[in-house]
């Protein structure tokens, strides 16, 4: 079992930047992929950004790619997306998803956190 809680969502204007944070307990293991969604009311779920627990691979969705990047801190059980020149696009709430291997960037794992919502201004 895995819990996972986000912060550090909230209101920026377009072209600030925020950090949101997800805070990891429970089993963790070598094969674990820590990713990102987000969900826009009356749009679909789109998945953002993955890192796997052990190593370094990352990936990031081609719609944040170059502005979002996702990093870890394995000592502290901390991942982290690091947001930067947000558009009023990226309002969204935000959700943390871990799973085993192989990670799916449709659905994720069935681990979910409880959402921070990150609301973008014109």
């Amino acid at each position: 079992q895995l819990q996972l809680v986000e912060s550090g969502g909230g209101s920026v204007q377009a072209g600030g930047s925020l950090r949101l944070s997800c805070e990891v307990s429970g089993r963790t293991s070598g094969s674990l992929g820590l990713g990102g969604f987000r969900q826009a009311p009356g749009k679909a779920r789109e998945w953002v950004a993955v890192i796997t627990w052990v190593g370094q691979g990352t990936s990031v969705a081609d719609s944040v790619k170059g502005r979002f990047t996702v990093f870890k801190e394995n000592d502290k059980n901390m991942v982290y997306l690091q947001m930067n020149a947000l558009k009023p696009e990226d309002t969204a709430a935000y959700y943390c998803n871990a799973g085993p291997a192989p990670y799916g960037h449709d659905d994720g794992g069935p681990y979910w956190g409880r959402g921070t919502q990150v609301t973008v201004s014109s």
